[in-house]
């Protein structure tokens, strides 16, 4: 899990600090309004829609973009209709990407993503090459520096978190995706003060590059997250904990 924990570190603390938070606000309010559209607005019955918008409110997003991204899945404000796409990709030293997209014009993402990949040294795969090797898990981040890992560890454990992790400073609680909730909830009511908190896809095993490559498909994977249609890259690449982005 270490490569997952200092990249998503990296990834929360940059879009907490600079102009990509308006990036990923748009991401999520996507997100939002498929989970209304396809389960209605309702909390309580639509726990898709429960885990996403735990997800806004672990970004900081405001309640009324929350409530007007609800809104526009339900019907009761204008909004788009977003088709979910994933791409299965390799990225240079065969690394495995997941490319999860929310679009409105299917032909214009599928091109983009072509490009990025191209561009970046990495190439589409067929489908399954490359999704048998991830799981979809909850994940919660935190800064080392501002939580007490002992306590974070006992409240995560008891209420049902599969894992949790030290490293280099980047905590990152682990959950099965039924669980992200109860265990998100317990943290936050124990005082506990996120980075980021997500269920997305996270590889089985990890691939090993060098510095420099490692750099290159980081950069491949900024550029692919970069793009308005992309929701999400998971990969299985290991960054070492020291690793540091030029």
């Amino acid at each position: 899990m270490s490569g997952h924990s200092k990249w998503h570190t990296i990834k929360h603390k940059k879009g907490a600090a600079d102009a990509k938070r308006g990036k990923l606000f748009t991401k999520i309010i996507k997100e939002i309004t498929v989970c209304a559209r396809m389960g209605g607005g309702d909390l309580e019955s639509n726990a898709s829609l429960r885990t996403v918008v735990l997800k806004a409110k672990a970004a900081n997003m405001p309640k009324d973009n929350i409530e007007k991204a609800i809104k526009k899945g339900t019907g009761d404000m204008d909004g788009v209709d977003y088709i979910e796409l994933q791409y299965e990709a390799y990225a240079p030293g065969g690394v495995g990407l997941l490319i999860s997209t929310l679009t409105d014009n299917k032909n214009r993402t599928a091109a983009d993503v072509r490009s990025i990949l191209n561009k970046g040294g990495g190439s589409l795969a067929a489908t399954g090459a490359v999704s048998y090797q991830f799981s979809r898990k909850g994940i919660i981040s935190y800064d080392g520096e501002k939580v007490d890992f002992e306590k974070l560890f006992e409240v995560a454990l008891e209420a049902g978190a599969e894992d949790v992790t030290d490293e280099d400073g980047a905590i990152e609680v682990v959950t099965e995706p039924g669980d992200f909730e109860a265990v998100l909830t317990a943290l936050q009511e124990a005082g506990f003060e996120q980075e980021g908190a997500e269920v997305t896809m996270i590889s089985d095993n990890t691939v090993e590059l060098d510095k420099e490559a490692t750099g290159k498909v980081l950069r491949l994977i900024e550029r692919l997250e970069d793009n308005d249609d992309v929701q999400d890259v998971a990969s299985n690449l290991d960054v070492p904990a020291d690793f540091e982005m030029e």
